[in-house]
């Protein structure tokens, strides 16, 4: 049930009728015809732009338009006022039983009430993380991990089919440093002083990496020439940095369903295929590049290369797919990957990069609208900075990783739960500060805490009136008496009840899995509120001691909120609390 939807159908059946009645001219465009809950609650419970948006079209005064909709609106049982307001706005209150029907409705539907049915939406890859496969995963990886993870899980909430993908890096130069830093480990594993020179990677985390290499190659790569070792110690080691990778994930239970190779894509002929296609389509030429904007670089020259017209298609710049030398730069297998990406049948592509990435979203969408014919939209979040601090001061990097915080450092300290939640309590292009005496204080102003516990008292509640003989299995609650759930402070947290589907179907079309953070934060709100306005009136106290009936009804109330939460956290990624400790 969605009565936000419900309620803009009535309004959409209302204006076609009037259409067909010749009220209003026949053929215009409804789809802009909104019906969202107003700026100021004591206007009334939603409201609805008909009027402002179809005065144009129809050449008719808004309010003209407004009173005509107003006085239809009115004889509906499930409306029991609609109100002009201003230039043309038409304000709606409804029926007390709408309100009730939003608590059947999610305790009917538990985990499907706000969900989408599966198949309604589109088939959506959502391509995060890829990591350079050279170490465990920093700070930075992590909330791009927990984003993405939502992200998916909030699309498929919302109907779509949706894969998650992780694209590993393992074609550049940065595998060949891995496995040279690998075999310093490996000498080191023989006794030997590891010679970590400018450029290889630091990290401890490299030290089992060459244990293991001792294990299997004993001391007979010793005295063998790079030539001799690097390839097969390169795929060994990244092998291995893959299933740190992994296991990192796991730990903040993220599972991917795709893991794709940039190196498969070398030496297939998908590269040369994906440029073909676009030289088919005339937008590969041969050309010198204007010099950067701004200082010039001093190794700087004009060389004619192979060009990608990215411009016909909203690029600042062409953008070179093949070096003058004859290798592929960079962007070129990126091409390749999207393109099979669109040859697997998806709908639409999401990437979710690191802030850093900035500059590559115009060419990867230019590439992916030429690529696909315009058919598929590809959307990049970029994901912003985390600054973390402990004890008032910045959290060091760690020495295991060598120059950064690891994803297992803050995991390990935070917990699971309370790093996700966090790391979506931020837009993903706003910086997040994450301290760690702050997400675990107890307090409102920690949302983490104030959302679990809302769960933990609801479970609490629940209990206490199961122990004095109400029946608390959803079923029993929807049958309860709800007009005994008539309080203004109670009709106003089924209203933040009933703006739950809403609230999903905006957060997917925006791919903004923040708003079910902020929205959780808000329903727990109204749940200490009307807890706490119970100290002063026993009448809004949720166990009504020798009432059964009214304390069934208000166990539905409160059951549904726990519904919404779990869906939520759910989404997020989280467990909900039992109890708090």
């Amino acid at each position: 049930m969605n009565i936000f939807a419900d309620i803009r159908a009535l309004v959409v059946d209302t204006l076609t009728a009037m259409m067909d009645e010749g009220a209003l001219p026949a053929g215009l465009d409804l789809a802009a015809v909104a019906v969202e809950p107003p700026r100021d609650p004591a206007h009334g419970d939603m409201a609805t732009n008909a009027a402002m948006v179809l005065a144009k079209p129809a050449r008719a005064k808004p309010r003209d338009i407004a009173d005509a909709l107003a006085a239809r609106l009115g004889t509906d049982p499930r409306i029991t006022s609609a109100e002009v307001a201003g230039p043309g706005f038409l304000n709606l209150r409804l029926a007390t039983g709408q309100w009730h029907e939003v608590l059947r409705a999610a305790l009917a539907q538990g985990d499907g009430y706000g969900r989408i049915a599966p198949g309604s939406g589109q088939r959506i890859n959502v391509e995060f993380v890829s990591a350079n496969p050279t170490g465990p995963m920093h700070v930075g990886h992590m909330r791009g991990a927990v984003f993405g993870d939502a992200l998916a899980n909030l699309l498929a909430f919302a109907g779509h089919d949706v894969t998650r993908e992780y694209y590993v890096n393992d074609g550049g130069a940065q595998v060949d440093v891995l496995a040279r830093s690998a075999y310093e480990r490996y000498r080191e594993a023989h006794g030997l002083e590891p010679q970590i020179s400018e450029g290889l990677y630091p990290g401890d985390y490299l030290i089992p990496v060459g244990e293991a290499l001792k294990d299997r190659f004993g001391d007979s790569l010793l005295d063998k020439p790079e030539s001799e070792w690097l390839d097969q110690l390169r795929d060994i080691a990244m092998e291995d940095m893959m299933e740190v990778i992994r296991a990192d994930l796991a730990l903040l239970g993220v599972e991917m369903d795709v893991y794709s190779s940039e190196k498969a894509l070398y030496g297939t002929g998908r590269i040369e295929a994906a440029i073909e296609r676009l030289d088919q389509a005339g937008l590969i030429y041969e050309g010198v590049l204007e010099p950067p904007k701004g200082k010039l670089p001093e190794d700087w020259e004009p060389r004619e290369q192979t060009l990608f017209r990215s411009t016909a298609y909203g690029d600042d710049v062409d953008r070179p797919v093949r070096k003058s030398d004859g290798r592929w730069t960079y962007f070129a297998p990126d091409i390749a990957y999207h393109w099979d990406k669109i040859d697997r049948g998806f709908d639409q592509l999401i990437d979710i990069f690191g802030a850093d990435h900035g500059g590559y979203v115009k060419r990867m969408q230019a590439a992916v609208a030429a690529l696909s014919g315009g058919r598929v939209p590809l959307d990049v979040k970029l994901i912003q900075l985390v600054k973390l601090y402990k004890n008032g001061e910045p959290f060091k990097m760690s020495k295991r990783a060598g120059t950064f915080v690891t994803l297992r450092d803050v995991v390990e300290q935070a917990g699971r739960d309370v790093t996700r939640f966090h790391m979506l309590t931020r837009k993903n292009d706003a910086a997040l500060d994450f301290d760690f005496d702050k997400v675990l204080e107890q307090s409102k102003d920690n949302p983490v805490w104030y959302v679990q516990y809302a769960s933990a008292r609801i479970n609490s509640v629940l209990t206490r009136a199961a122990e004095g003989g109400v029946d608390v299995a959803d079923g029993a609650l929807a049958r309860a008496d709800m007009d005994r759930i008539s309080h203004p402070a109670e009709l106003s947290l089924v209203r933040r009840l009933a703006e739950w589907p809403r609230t999903v179907e905006i957060a997917a079309r925006a791919h903004e899995p923040h708003r079910i953070a902020f929205y959780l934060y808000d329903l727990a709100s109204d749940l200490h509120a009307l807890w706490n306005r119970g100290n002063d009136d026993p009448a809004l106290r949720f166990v009504q001691d020798g009432d059964p009936a009214t304390t069934a009804a208000k166990m539905a109330l409160v059951r549904s909120v726990a519904v919404v939460i779990a869906a939520g956290l759910g989404i997020l990624g989280v467990t909900p609390a039992k109890e708090m400790r």
